[in-house]
C-alpha cells in the first residue's frame, strides 16, 4: 500500500468529481481526470474534499468514486481520501473501506460545533481512537468552510497527541505567520516532523508558502501543471522562476477564487480542456453566465501568451 507518510512533497491535487449533466457520477470522466492529472506530474491525489461536493454524495456514491479513483491510479501515486463527518461512526465506516481499498490515507478537518481550544484538542483525540493507529492522517486547517479557528498553539497541540498524523493542510489566511511558526518548531525538534502542504486558494500564496518551508500544495487549479511546476522551479532554486510561472497563472487563479462560483469556474475550464465531459455541478450550485464564460475565455487566452513568452 503506498501510505502517507511525514516526508511527503510535491503536489496533491484536490480532485473535482465528475458528473453527467443529469447530476449522475461520470466515472468515464472521472478515469480522464485521473489520466489528466497524472500526465500533469501531480505528486498525489486527494478526493471528496470540500471542492470535491463530497457533502453531496451518498455514502456508496463515495465509495464508488473512490474506487474508481484508486482502481485508475493503480498505486501509481498516493491518494488522500477525505473522511471528516458529522460523527465518528461514518468516519470510521469511510475510513476502513478507503483504506481497504488501498488509500494513503484519510483528512479530517474539526466541526463547526468546537470553539474552545480545549474542545479541538479533545475533539482530535477521539479522532486519534477511531481512526486507529494504523491509519496516516492529514489535519486540516480551514477556517473559511468550518468556521473553526485553531491557533499555532492549538495545532502543535494536537500533532504532539496524534502520532498517526503526518501531514498539515494549511489552509488559514493570512497564515503565513502560522506555517513559519510550525515550521520553525519541526526544525527546532520541538514538534515532530509533518508535511506541510498548503491548500490557499487554488494556490494564491504559493510561491511564499514555499519560502515559508511548505513541502508542497494540497489545493485545486484548473491548471495542476502550475503548482507542479512552481513547486519544481522553486526545489530547485530557481525563485525567480518560481514567481514567473505563477504569475502567469494569476489571474485565471484569482478568477476561479471568487466566492460561490469558484467551482463553476474550475470545471467549465476542465471542461474545455477535455477532462471532464461535463461543467455539471450537483444542486445546489452555481451556474456560470455567458458573461463570466466570455472573461474566463479572455483570461485564459491571455495566460496561454503569457506562458508562450516566458517558454
Amino acid at each position: 500500500m503506498n501510505q502517507l507518510t511525514p516526508s511527503a512533497k510535491g503536489v496533491y491535487l484536490i480532485t473535482v468529481t465528475p458528473f453527467t449533466d443529469s447530476g449522475a457520477l461520470d466515472l468515464a470522466s472521472t478515469d480522464r481526470m485521473v489520466d489528466f492529472c497524472l500526465e500533469a506530474g501531480v505528486t498525489g491525489l486527494t478526493v471528496l474534499g470540500i471542492m470535491g461536493e463530497a457533502t453531496k454524495l451518498t455514502a456508496e456514491e463515495s465509495r464508488i468514486f473512490v474506487k474508481q479513483v484508486l482502481t485508475r491510479v493503480n498505486g501509481r501515486v498516493p491518494v488522500v481520501v477525505g473522511a471528516s463527518a458529522p460523527g465518528f461512526a461514518p468516519m470510521r465506516e469511510l475510513t476502513q473501506s478507503v483504506m481497504e481499498l488501498g488509500a494513503a490515507g484519510v483528512m479530517v478537518a474539526p466541526p463547526a460545533s468546537v470553539r474552545t481550544d480545549d474542545q479541538i484538542v479533545a475533539y482530535f483525540d477521539m479522532v486519534n481512537e477511531t481512526l486507529g493507529a494504523d491509519v496516516p492522517w492529514v489535519l486540516q486547517d480551514h477556517p473559511v468552510s468550518t468556521t473553526v479557528q485553531m491557533s499555532t498553539g492549538v495545532i502543535l497541540r494536537i500533532l504532539k497527541n496524534s502520532p498517526s498524523c503526518v501531514m498539515l493542510k494549511h489552509e488559514d489566511c493570512p497564515g503565513l505567520a502560522k506555517l513559519s511558526a510550525i515550521r520553525s518548531s519541526i526544525d527546532k525538534g520541538d514538534t515532530k516532523r509533518v508535511s506541510i502542504l498548503c491548500g490557499n486558494g487554488g494556490g494564491l500564496f504559493l510561491p511564499e508558502e514555499l519560502t515559508r518551508g511548505a513541502d508542497g500544495a494540497m489545493t485545486g487549479f484548473a491548471y495542476p501543471e502550475m503548482m507542479v511546476d512552481v513547486c519544481a522551479a522553486h526545489a530547485a532554486g530557481n525563485i525567480e522562476r518560481a514567481h514567473d510561472l505563477f504569475d502567469a497563472y494569476l489571474p485565471v487563479a484569482r478568477y476561479e477564487q471568487q466566492a460561490g462560483i469558484g467551482l463553476a469556474v474550475r470545471k467549465h475550464i476542465f471542461a474545455e480542456r477535455g477532462v471532464i465531459a461535463s461543467a455539471a455541478i450537483r444542486k445546489p450550485g452555481p451556474k456560470l453566465s455567458a458573461l463570466d464564460i466570455a472573461d474566463i475565455a479572455r483570461l485564459t487566452a491571455r495566460q496561454t501568451k503569457r506562458l508562450a513568452e516566458l517558454g
